[in-house]
């Protein structure tokens, strides 16, 4: 089976606690593990801000605002294994080492952040690195990438297919900062780049969405290659 790893937005799947899609992403994710090999990593999303931005007011550093936030991941990571159930590993892995071990289940592998400074995306594309992924599915909030971002300027325009290197140019004056919201970082960019693995960038507010791009090659987003090309056989 193909590997695939995801990078699952917080505000994609807990936008709030009470209006969380947690349940309906636990129905599809356990479709697609019957035939493919799922390894999730799942952002903070508003609550991650909310918390880093109480951190700040007090004064907190930068990196223990990190430090934060990544808690943060990892209670939105146990939501989802425990929804889950039987199709997931149940302990969400704490470290790369441990996400590549527990690959051996056969089930869903599932993880938060675990670095300061490094966002869920960049775990997401090193993860892939370490398990020789097919492909990186980003699941944002919004439905690919653009030239711009299409909430400030009206003339962005959505790129269907690009290569790594357009996608650097695009990400290139991004914030780092905790919290930082954007459809990818300069980090895991680059780590596209470098390990050649393609990426696509799905809006994730519909879970179906996902089902449609892995099992029936359907989608509307953003596809990063090394050639800005789409492969033959990607899904």
């Amino acid at each position: 089976m193909k590997k695939v790893v995801l990078s699952l937005g917080g505000s994609v799947l807990v936008p709030t606690l009470e209006g969380n899609r947690v349940t309906a992403y636990a129905g599809v994710l356990s479709r697609i593990s019957r035939r493919v090999n799922l390894f999730v990593v799942v952002g903070g999303g508003g609550e991650a801000r909310r918390y880093i931005s109480a951190a700040r007011e007090i004064g907190l550093d930068e990196a223990l605002a990190d430090e934060i936030g990544i808690l943060v991941t990892r209670l939105n990571a146990t939501l989802l294994a425990g929804a889950l159930g039987d199709a997931a590993v149940p302990a969400v892995a704490a470290s790369q080492t441990e996400a590549c071990a527990a690959a051996a289940s056969g089930k869903i592998v599932i993880m938060g952040g675990i670095t300061p400074a490094q966002t869920t995306d960049a775990v997401a594309a090193v993860l892939a690195e370490r398990v020789g992924a097919d492909l990186i599915v980003n699941l944002t909030s919004v439905d690919g990438i653009y030239t711009a971002d299409p909430k400030t300027d009206p003339a962005a325009r959505k790129l269907d297919v690009i290569s790594a290197d357009r996608l650097l140019g695009i990400v290139g004056g991004a914030s780092p900062a905790a919290g930082a919201n954007m459809v990818i970082d300069m980090v895991a960019a680059r780590v596209v780049k470098r390990s050649g693995i393609p990426l696509l960038v799905i809006d994730g507010t519909d879970p179906l969405a996902l089902e449609d791009a892995l099992l029936a090659g359907r989608h509307s987003g953003s596809l990063v290659t090394a050639t800005g090309k789409k492969p033959a056989g990607l899904f």
